[in-house]
């Protein structure tokens, strides 16, 4: 399974699978309320949400206050327990929970964790 999923395999699959249904849709042979069958003719708009950019500016600059007042000592040595707990076998949910006490952001502890797991990057199969 391992070696299929590095030759894009199974994505090829899954993308091939998704093709064919929605040719199914589009020809009426696969039934979707509201998309090629029983659609209304009135539809609501769907409200957009727009986020206030002074409640932005305000969550930054609490942010900031946040990294300025905290004692980066501890900051320091419970991100680094983070990423050295992430390359051993141990679990690594006590030292997350270390880390969120000494004041790390989710940022900062998911940056120390992408050094060691890296980042899923989906291999795109034509």
């Amino acid at each position: 399974m391992l070696k299929a999923i590095e030759r894009g395999f199974v994505q090829q699959e899954i993308q091939k699978a998704a093709y064919e249904y929605q040719q199914a849709v589009d020809r009426h042979d696969a039934i979707v309320v509201g998309v090629n069958q029983f659609q209304m003719d009135d539809e609501k708009a769907v409200p957009i949400q727009r986020i206030d950019e002074a409640l932005e500016r305000k969550q930054v600059e609490r942010l900031r206050a946040l990294r300025a007042k905290r004692d980066p000592t501890p900051w320091r040595a419970a991100i680094k327990a983070v990423e050295d707990t992430a390359r051993s076998a141990e679990n690594v949910m006590p030292r997350i929970l270390e880390a969120v006490e000494a004041n790390a952001t989710v940022g900062e502890i998911s940056d120390a964790m992408r050094k060691v797991y890296g980042e899923y990057k989906e291999a795109v199969v034509i």
